[in-house]
């Protein structure tokens, strides 16, 4: 499976070593090799390096994952977990590849057709929306 990558020029890097609390919205290429607890969000693509940490939701074009997510991804291209990846959450994206040795504990929606995309992956959100206010 080939992942298209538009822009090879990383836009933000946020380095091995850096910790960040709190939502993060950039444009562009974003590589993570540092800690985040919060939400990562980018119109662009993303690489999540081996000894990344990421409490909060992905969302971006394109993902490639080697570090750790705990929470949801969503990517409007495709997911790649490599082998040291680990994914506990939810994954939305068109096409998603997992690697032998990744680790993933989660719901998937992985469909080609841009209308069933976008029908199921709408239909998830809000069964999800739902049950996280029923759960308040």
């Amino acid at each position: 499976m080939a992942f298209k990558i538009d822009d090879i020029s990383i836009n933000t890097i946020i380095g091995g070593g850096s910790a960040i609390q709190g939502n993060i919205k950039v444009n562009g290429f974003v590589r993570v090799d540092g800690d985040i607890d919060g939400n990562l969000d980018t119109d662009g693509n993303i690489i999540i390096g081996e000894n990344a940490r990421i409490r909060g939701n992905v969302n971006a074009k394109a993902i490639i994952v080697g570090g750790i997510i705990l929470g949801d991804v969503f990517a409007n291209e495709s997911v790649k977990l490599l082998s040291k990846a680990a994914v506990v959450g939810d994954i939305v994206t068109h096409k998603v590849q997992i690697d032998d040795n990744a680790l993933f504990h989660g719901n998937c929606i992985a469909v080609k057709d841009d209308e069933e995309y976008t029908r199921l992956s709408s239909e998830f959100l809000q069964s999800k929306a739902i049950k996280q206010k029923a759960a308040l």
